[in-house]
């Protein structure tokens, strides 16, 4: 039976292993994941013997929200770390018997694909010739599923009723907010272990249906694009996907955010691609922008530490930046983008010095004859003006900083083409 697989212990030793790896927050409780291990060994076979029997009862979540970056805010359920763990065996069992049987063109949270695939696949279509996209945006996704249509998809594969049961319990555990625990008779909590495949599982019936109509689509998680080759068709398709969605899924399209386009103009997970004959892959202009709030976010939380210090803060953002959009083709965004960031720390610089006999004095330093580092000093202009001029870009050359720690986007850029 499956709930004996979840069981096994090896399987619940990867668990464990797994809930370490990736660490997170505790629950209501208050135990850190570091504590598990512990509590474990001295209350496993009591827990064990509890979900065999039916009786375990897993523990509300703790609502944490999260602000978006395009505004409003994001709900996450924090479950204590047993819950975590005990999800975390399920989805092991469970991730073989559903994910053979997903869409190809899905690609959010499954095991050996990525945002990368989803991005390429969407390239790759629009380069065919489908240059209409239908992009849906579900409202609230993990907020409204209907638990019962849920249950009964995960019913179509899982037949030992023990493991439903306890699922169905994870799933109607409730939430902790404020003090009170509210009880939700929809939704799914975003955030545990299990939330992705359940998700997978509710959508597949999206996927199938899209199969079935012979249309061309990437979905990642709730984001779902279309791609056809005509206005008149992605209209058509926006009315009666939307209609499916809501019918037979019982989910609601956000009408606001969901819309038809033309690829270059939409974006998708980040991404957008360039609107010629052979379209090429670039950073979405928003990406650009929250790129850019994230770094005077980092600088603003930096005030009054050592140039140094702060390029080693900025350093891990700036390399898994890169990492993500090292598909991009159009290199142009990384040289503006260096050149922003390399003007942002001068300014930081000019500020940290702060009166004039200071700036002299470190432009002296720095190399300047002395003329021109005091009416450089003395100009009486802003901190921006000042971190684009002349000679701040002299004294504070892109080798100095570099010379720092400072890593320049388009280096990193190029060093990901040559190992790809």
């Amino acid at each position: 039976m499956l709930l004996e697989e979840v069981l096994r212990h090896d399987n619940l030793k990867r668990a464990y292993q797994r809930v370490r790896a990736n660490k997170g927050a505790p629950g209501i409780d208050g135990m850190t994941v570091d504590e598990l291990g512990s509590y474990l060994a001295e209350h496993g076979t009591r827990i064990r013997d509890a979900i065999l029997a039916g009786t375990y009862e897993p523990k509300p979540v703790k609502r944490v929200d999260i602000p978006k970056a395009g505004g409003g805010v994001r709900s996450l359920g924090i479950p204590v770390a047993l819950d975590r763990y005990i999800q975390q065996a399920i989805l092991q069992v469970l991730t073989p018997i559903f994910d053979p049987h997903f869409s190809n063109s899905s690609f959010g949270f499954r095991p050996g694909r990525s945002t990368h695939d989803a991005v390429r696949c969407a390239r790759q279509y629009v380069e065919e010739g489908y240059s209409y996209v239908v992009d849906f945006d579900l409202e609230k996704f993990f907020d409204s599923v209907n638990q019962d249509m849920l249950m009964a998809r995960v019913a179509r594969r899982v037949k030992d009723k023990r493991l439903l049961k306890l699922i169905r319990k994870f799933i109607t555990s409730g939430i902790m907010h404020g003090g009170l625990i509210e009880v939700h008779v929809k939704g799914t909590p975003q955030g545990s272990p299990l939330s992705p495949l359940l998700s997978n599982i509710l959508l597949d019936d999206l996927d199938k249906e899209l199969e079935q109509r012979g249309h061309r689509f990437c979905r990642y998680a709730d984001d779902c694009n279309t791609y056809v080759k005509s206005q008149k068709s992605a209209d058509r398709v926006m009315a009666s996907v939307t209609r499916f969605i809501e019918t037979k899924l019982k989910l609601t399209v956000n009408r606001k955010k969901s819309a038809v386009g033309r690829p270059w103009v939409r974006k998708f997970l980040g991404y957008t691609v360039t609107g010629k004959s052979k379209p090429r892959l670039k950073v979405a202009s928003e990406s650009v922008r929250r790129f850019k709030d994230h770094i005077r976010e980092l600088l603003r939380k930096g005030r009054g530490r050592s140039i140094g210090t702060t390029i080693r803060v900025l350093k891990p953002f700036l390399t898994g930046w890169m990492q993500y959009y090292k598909l991009a083709a159009v290199k142009s965004t990384f040289e503006r983008l260096d050149e922003w960031l390399r003007r942002k720390l001068r300014r930081v610089l000019w500020k940290h010095w702060k009166r004039p006999r200071t700036r002299m004095k470190r432009l002296i330093q720095l190399g300047l004859d002395k003329e021109r580092a005091r009416i450089s000093a003395y100009n009486g202009r802003g901190p921006w003006w000042n971190a684009g001029a002349s000679h701040m870009n002299q004294a504070v050359p892109t080798a100095w900083l570099a010379q720092r720690g400072l890593v320049s986007l388009l280096e990193m850029h190029r060093s990901f083409q040559k190992l790809s």
